[in-house]
């Protein structure tokens, strides 16, 4: 298969095949070519559906239903095989996919009700997220050994996620023209392919400086650049634009080094910024700004943690605590 066998390279077992698989092939190329989803969406909604299609042939007997016959009964049954190994907030999220999908069969005629109409999203349990405290922070900035090329690279990584807080997909995204070194500004592609500019610090600039300097020597001469790839400001070894994943895996190496005792991924930089921010007193509008997020109460989660850790603070201190 075309799509769905290229997003997901690494599913477990085989992408069943059938009328179904070919109606998840035609959605996730709609995705793509008319709602212009971003590659790392496609791969997501791509990853959801093939683990939906393999539980539902593991259900009968190896084979695929019709489109039409998947009813909500079918839905009910992936849905509780997810909840036994993924958080509420998760199965929320796949839920989420095969409501498109179905929809989107819905549109197009291919079925004649959505299975997916009477289900309800389980409740989602409201998590704080992951925050490193300043200490713990600086020792992962400074993990990386910046006289290699690639140590170089990982702390302009590093100090550029935390330094201005972006997504790991945004950062991926990023090319070297979208940098403004004299201004210490990047300029940022976020969802919904809106743009906004984001200042970094002094820190991050030196960083960044390193790694451009030794930006020529990471690269495998052997490997041919895809055009798409050549001017992107973080690469991997063969030259070819760093993904979402491998950062994660960077991240995992350097969290070790350091034995911080934490679930990390690249997020939580996001996270451990902007809670920073909110603890010296920037004001919630201008780091929703920062962020890129749409609603301010999506940014409003950093006023729960940063309540956690004053309570923190005041317990460990107050001698009537």
């Amino acid at each position: 298969m075309g799509e769905l066998k290229d997003e997901v390279n690494d599913a477990q077992g085989p992408v069943p095949t059938g009328e179904a698989a070919d109606a998840v092939e035609r959605f996730l190329t709609h995705l793509k070519t008319v709602r212009g989803a971003s590659a790392h969406t496609v791969r997501a909604y791509a990853t959801d559906l093939a683990e939906f299609l393999q539980g539902v042939a593991a259900d009968h007997d190896g084979r695929l239903p019709a489109l039409g016959c998947i009813d909500s009964s079918v839905i009910r049954a992936h849905l509780a095989r997810l909840h036994g190994k993924n958080a509420s907030s998760t199965v929320a999220r796949k839920l989420s996919t095969l409501r498109s999908f179905f929809r989107h069969q819905l549109e197009r005629g291919a079925i004649e009700g959505d299975p997916t109409g009477a289900i309800r999203s389980p409740r989602k349990s409201v998590d704080l997220p992951v925050v490193l405290g300043i200490d713990a922070l600086f020792a992962l900035l400074d993990a990386p050994d910046p006289a290699t090329a690639q140590g170089a690279r990982d702390q302009a990584i590093l100090e550029l996620l935390y330094g201005s807080g972006l997504r790991v997909s945004e950062l991926t995204g990023l090319d070297v023209d979208a940098l403004d070194l004299q201004q210490n500004l990047v300029r940022v592609l976020g969802k919904g392919s809106k743009e906004r500019i984001v200042p970094f610090g002094g820190r991050a600039r030196g960083a960044l400086e390193r790694w451009l300097g030794l930006r020529g020597s990471l690269r495998k001469a052997s490997h041919p650049v895809p055009a798409a790839d050549q001017g992107a400001l973080f690469l991997n070894r063969y030259g070819g634009r760093l993904s979402a994943r491998s950062v994660a895996r960077m991240l995992d190496k350097h969290i070790q080094a350091v034995a911080i005792q934490l679930a990390v991924s690249p997020h939580a930089l996001r996270h451990s910024f902007a809670t920073h921010m909110m603890d010296a007193g920037a004001d919630l509008r201008h780091i929703q700004e920062l962020l890129g997020h749409v609603s301010l109460s999506t940014t409003q989660r950093y006023t729960h943690v940063s309540a956690e850790r004053l309570i923190a603070v005041y317990d460990a201190a107050h001698p009537r605590a």
